[in-house]
């Protein structure tokens, strides 16, 4: 899955540079007194295309990082199931704790009602 995404991320880059060739090509074309029509719609359309994937592919990337980020489970992680089992784990221990604080009340009231009777 991590590897799935960093060759995702690769590829996103590698669209980034191509948009930047498109654009420096552009460029060059229009400095030219005479421009080619055919060879700047054609680099125009690379262009939009290329920014379009570059738009689609870092969207998921931030949604995936999204619900990462929220604890909502997605597939390839146990944050969400670790997190869940840290906190029954705590409210077990607080729960030890009170039922200790209970036990020695409970028993300090018992030897006051034995001392009285």
């Amino acid at each position: 899955m991590a590897n799935d995404r960093l060759r995702a991320l690769e590829d996103v880059e590698k669209e980034i540079a191509m948009v930047l060739q498109c654009a420096g090509n552009i460029v060059l074309e229009l400095s030219k007194d005479k421009h080619n029509a055919s060879f700047l719609d054609r680099q125009l359309i690379q262009f939009q295309n290329s920014v379009s994937r570059v738009e689609n592919e870092l969207s998921a990337q931030i949604r995936y990082l999204t619900q990462v980020a929220t604890g909502q489970p997605h597939e390839g992680s146990t944050y969400s199931a670790r997190k869940d089992c840290q906190m029954a784990l705590n409210r077990a221990e607080y729960a030890k704790v009170k039922l200790g604080e209970l036990g020695r009340t409970c028993e300090v009231m018992l030897e006051q009602q034995q001392q009285q009777t």
